[in-house]
């Protein structure tokens, strides 16, 4: 048991990082390329994390011989888990907003790096 993870580091490394992450990955993208705001990734990346904490009590912290009861209304591990699935769905998020940025108003942006974009100089007036 540690700070970031309540039974072991493997099932916190599978579980939140890549499964959770990668649902809060797809989550973060599909909320940017529907031109949501952003505030949206934070509700979205909140009811990830509950059914993160969800299955990690389910899986492997409520087993019947186990000698450690996990607890589903853990605080602590519930902000931990959030605030990773939020890191995930906010950096989708925003690659994905510079993406569409520079690809549906060429005329007007240009890409400048994975997170950012910037408006053309070379417009013609």
């Amino acid at each position: 048991m540690g700070i970031i993870w309540e039974t072991s580091f493997w099932v916190f490394f599978f579980l939140t990082v890549v499964i959770g992450g990668g649902a809060s990955f797809a989550t973060g993208r599909a909320l940017a390329l529907k031109w949501r705001p952003f505030r949206e990734v934070i509700i979205y990346s909140c009811l990830l994390g509950l059914a993160d904490r969800f299955l990690h009590w389910g899986l492997f912290l409520d087993r019947p011989l186990d000698v450690y009861k996990g607890d589903i209304t853990s605080v602590h591990f519930y902000l931990v888990d959030t605030a990773i699935l939020m890191a995930f769905a906010s950096v989708a998020y925003r690659m994905t907003q510079a993406s569409c940025m520079a690809t549906q108003y060429p005329w007007l942006y240009r890409k400048t790096g994975p997170f950012t974009w910037t408006a053309r100089e070379d417009t013609q007036d």
